[in-house]
C-alpha cells in the first residue's frame, strides 16, 4: 500500500510529489500520470513567464504564493542549473481609459510588497524601443523558464528519494474503505492511505469520483497564440503586457519572449469545446455537453458578452489579433507573425457565474483535491507542494 498517490503529473502534481518525499522520506508515494510523458497538458503548454504576483488581490492565496514562488523557482533553476532569466516585464497603457487602471495595479503591486515602477513613456522606449503607449510600470521580479526542465527535475527529484512515477496510468474509479482507497486504472489498481488530486483539466471529475464536491466546474479556455517571424524578434526586448481588464480574468494579448529566443504574442482566450482541445475543430460530446448545460457559463457569457465575442473574433481572424498586438507595437504586421499552437487553461467556475478568483483546494476524508490552479500555478508550484505537504500527514 502506498501512503501518498497523486493523480496528475503536470507541475503542481510534481512540487506536490517534491514536497512530499522531502517532507516523509520513508513514506511510499506514487505520482499516476495518463499522458506518456510528465507536463503534457497545461504546464507543457504555457507561456514560460516566471510571474511576479502584481496582479492578484493582496492577501489571496495566489498573492502570497506567487511571490514567495517567483524566488524559490529561481532559486530552484539556479541551483539544478535550469536555463531561465529574470528579465523584467513593462505593462503599459495604450489608451487614457487605462491609465487609472495602470495606477491601480501599481499600487497592487505595493500591496503586495513587488518591486515596481512607474515609467514614462519615454523610458518603456528604453527598455522596449518599438512599443508606443502613454505610460507603464516597471515589474523587475518577473522571469522565463521552460516548465518541462522545471517538472522533469521535479520527477527526477521524486523519483531519487524512492518516489515512483507512472505513465500512461488513468484513474477511472476510486473506492473508499475504512483506512485506504482503492483507484482503479488502465493499469491496475493501487492502494493508498491518501490520494491528492492534482488532475488540472480534470480535477473537478476526479474530485467527484471520491463524491467530494468542489463546488465549482472546470471550464476550459484555449489560448492560442502566434510567433513572431525571426527577423522581426528584434522588436521585443524581453515581455511586454497590456494593461488587464481588472473585470475580466484574462490579461489581454502581449509579447513574450521564450526562453530559447523565440517571441511568442498571445494568448487570446476562447471557450474550449473540448478539455483538452488545443484545436478549434477538436470537439468532445461529454464536455461539450457539460458545459452547455453547466448555468454557470451561461450567467458568465451574459456578463462578459462583449469582450467574449471580441475573443471570438480575435480567434478566427489574424487581422483582428494583429490589431490587437498592433496596440502594443504599431510596426507589426500579419506577414510577421505565424501560427505558434495553443494551451488550454482549466478555469474553476461557480454556479452563479462568478469565476474562482484563488487557487482553490479542498479537503476530504484521505483525501486532497487542487480543484483551481490557473495561472501563476507554475511560478508559484514549489509553494503549492509545501502548502498541500502542510495539510497532510503520515497516519
Amino acid at each position: 500500500m502506498y501512503d501518498f498517490a497523486i493523480i496528475g503529473g503536470g507541475i503542481v502534481g510534481l512540487a506536490t510529489g517534491m514536497a512530499l518525499v522531502e517532507k516523509y522520506p520513508h513514506a511510499r508515494l506514487i505520482v499516476l500520470e495518463k499522458e506518456s510523458s510528465l507536463a503534457y497538458h497545461q504546464t507543457g503548454h504555457n507561456s514560460g513567464v516566471i510571474h511576479s504576483g502584481i496582479y492578484y488581490k493582496p492577501g489571496s492565496l495566489k498573492a502570497k504564493l506567487c511571490r514567495e514562488g517567483s524566488q524559490s523557482i529561481v532559486e530552484f533553476c539556479q541551483k539544478y542549473n535550469i536555463a531561465h532569466e529574470v528579465c523584467g516585464k513593462v505593462i503599459v497603457a495604450t489608451q487614457e481609459k487605462e491609465l487609472p487602471l495602470l495606477e491601480n495595479l501599481y499600487q497592487r503591486g505595493l500591496e503586495n510588497n513587488l518591486k515596481v515602477a512607474k515609467i514614462t513613456a519615454e523610458q518603456v522606449k528604453e527598455i522596449e524601443p518599438y512599443v508606443t503607449c502613454l505610460a507603464g510600470i516597471q515589474v523587475f521580479t518577473t522571469g522565463i523558464v521552460d516548465y518541462r526542465q522545471v517538472c522533469q527535475k521535479y520527477g527526477e527529484l521524486i523519483q531519487s528519494q524512492g518516489g515512483e512515477i507512472s505513465l500512461g496510468t488513468k484513474v477511472e474509479k476510486i473506492i473508499q474503505t475504512d483506512k485506504s482507497q482503492i483507484l482503479e486504472t488502465n493499469k491496475g489498481t493501487f492502494e493508498t492511505k491518501f490520494t491528492i488530486n492534482c488532475a488540472g483539466l480534470y480535477s473537478d471529475r476526479i474530485a467527484q469520483l471520491t463524491n467530494a464536491n468542489p463546488e465549482a466546474k472546470i471550464i476550459p479556455f484555449r489560448g492560442e497564440y502566434y510567433e513572431l517571424v525571426p527577423e522581426k524578434r528584434y522588436l521585443v526586448k524581453g515581455l511586454i503586457y497590456p494593461v488587464p481588464n481588472p473585470a475580466f480574468p484574462f490579461l489581454g494579448v502581449h509579447f513574450t519572449r521564450m526562453i530559447d529566443g523565440s517571441v511568442h504574442a498571445g494568448p487570446n482566450a476562447v471557450l474550449s469545446l473540448k478539455r483538452e482541445g488545443y484545436k478549434k475543430t477538436d470537439f468532445d460530446l461529454r464536455d461539450f455537453s457539460e458545459i452547455i448545460a453547466y448555468p454557470g457559463l451561461w450567467k458568465l457569457a451574459a456578463k462578459y458578452a462583449d469582450e467574449g465575442i471580441q475573443e471570438i473574433i480575435r480567434s478566427f481572424s489574424k487581422a483582428a489579433f494583429v490589431r490587437s498586438l498592433q496596440q502594443l507595437i504599431p510596426e507589426v504586421q500579419a506577414e510577421d507573425v505565424v501560427p505558434a499552437g495553443a494551451g488550454v487553461r482549466a478555469q474553476a467556475l461557480m454556479n452563479d457565474g462568478k469565476l474562482v478568483d484563488d487557487f482553490l483546494i479542498i479537503e476530504a476524508k484521505n483525501t486532497l483535491h487542487v480543484c483551481n490552479a490557473p495561472s501563476p500555478a507554475a511560478t508559484s508550484s514549489i509553494e503549492i507542494g509545501k502548502a498541500i505537504a502542510q495539510k497532510v500527514s503520515l497516519t
